[in-house]
């Protein structure tokens, strides 16, 4: 059997392609989820698809899969997403997606057949900045159930419509029930930080995700005058919360270099400049790759704000937005992804991700793992956003060797085998 080899040229030329769906002036991509720009994307993968004779299916929350070949059988999911933040880059998802949709074509071209099926997976609203939450798509294929969330965008546009057309535009689709069986999943994304980069090396065996919690805080005290509300009489929310974040700025990532902690969305009312504010908000985005510390700083947290809370004559409402538990990646799917680096003789290290991907949520029902490459300057999320295209090939060449082992290693796991 002759062994396959990803077509550089051929990836560069569709990252471009796929770039021009929802392209900004400065370089990056408008995307958003159950958009027109997302279906065009959508539609545009399905074309090429079916030009080289493979299958298309989706699911229930536009979640939209690809496979080569008439293998029967749990498949292992290759992919990311299409779907952008409003002044997103050109990688972020569609990196991961289009390598993935190489890795199928390159073992096409050669007419290798995998012990496994591999088919390609779109999830869908991965970024979550149109409706809420990020990961809806693969959140809902690992539980089965479509998931709470924000029902309107902010123009008022229902969910629940945009998906129904969203999932109506790509014709001649075959309808997949919502979290069929998998044998197991890989990820190929970029890093969004600086680690890599810094070292000097174009791979991220990436062994886990942090755990998440976000939180939305609202201190209520009572509005008074600026100028004659002496500080024993004010019920200052603002000063409530602002004291309480400085405590926690100074104590949590200064004590635990592993943690990150983000106070955003700071909001007071009735925000006038002579007016003592009677609420003041914010969320909280906190993270730790050991579920055990998650917790400890949640607690702590929690303390500062009702001591402040109490101090300044306030009360205190404390929403839980996301609670998500770190994940371990699969030790063999690691291994596959670290071995594909060293026959590639690719430089590497082995990373937790900062941020959260689809993989979090399938990580919990299947065998996971992911492939980081290096961004310039660890920017994401922004026009800026950048991926030397060495890197680039690297990346799909480590994700078309890990599938190939991760396809025979998967075929030869007993029933139950854990994740």
């Amino acid at each position: 059997m002759v062994s396959a080899a990803v077509d550089g040229a051929r990836l560069l030329s569709r990252l471009d392609s796929f770039a021009a769906i929802g392209g900004l002036a400065n370089g990056g991509v408008d995307r958003p989820a159950f958009s027109p720009a997302d279906r065009q994307a959508r539609s545009l993968i399905a074309d090429l698809a079916r030009a080289r004779g493979f299958s298309v299916a989706q699911d229930s929350i536009a979640n939209l899969f690809i496979r080569r070949g008439a293998e029967i059988g749990a498949p292992l999911l290759i992919g990311s997403h299409l779907d952008s933040q409003p002044t997103g880059g050109r990688f972020d998802g569609a990196l991961g997606t289009l390598a993935a949709f190489e890795v199928l074509e390159a073992l096409e071209d050669r007419s290798v057949r995998t012990e496994t099926p591999v088919e390609l997976v779109v999830w869908s609203n991965e970024e979550g900045s149109r409706f809420a939450p990020g990961a809806m798509g693969s959140r809902a294929f690992a539980a089965g159930v479509m998931p709470a969330g924000a029902e309107r965008d902010s123009n008022g546009a229902e969910l629940r419509v945009a998906i129904a057309e969203t999932r109506a535009a790509l014709a001649g689709a075959v309808e997949r029930p919502l979290g069929f069986p998998i044998a197991g999943y890989l990820e190929l994304h970029i890093e969004q930080g600086p680690i890599l980069e810094k070292a000097g090396l174009p791979i991220g065996i990436v062994e886990g995700i942090q755990g998440t919690t976000w939180l939305a805080v609202t201190m209520t005290g009572e509005s008074s005058h600026a100028g004659t509300t002496p500080r024993d009489s004010r019920r200052d929310a603002a000063a409530a919360l602002v004291s309480a974040l400085g405590r926690l700025q100074d104590a949590i990532m200064p004590g635990d270099p592993a943690a990150r902690f983000t106070a955003g969305r700071l909001v007071s009312k009735p925000d006038s400049i002579n007016v003592v504010a009677r609420q003041a908000s914010c969320t909280l985005d906190l993270r730790h790759p050991q579920p055990e510390r998650l917790a400890a700083i949640d607690a702590q947290i929690r303390a500062v704000l009702s001591e402040a809370a109490i101090s300044h004559g306030c009360s205190l409402d404390i929403e839980l937005l996301l609670a998500a538990s770190p994940a371990v990646f699969n030790a063999d799917l690691v291994a596959a992804v670290e071995t594909a680096a060293e026959r590639l003789q690719l430089p590497s290290q082995r990373i937790v991700s900062g941020a959260f991907h689809d993989a979090l949520s399938i990580s919990a029902i299947a065998p996971s793992a992911m492939i980081f490459v290096p961004c310039r300057g660890g920017i994401s999320h922004n026009e800026r956003e950048f991926v030397e295209p060495e890197h680039v090939v690297a990346g799909a060449a480590v994700l078309l060797g890990a599938t190939i082992d991760a396809a025979h290693r998967l075929a030869r796991r007993g029933p139950g085998a854990s994740n």
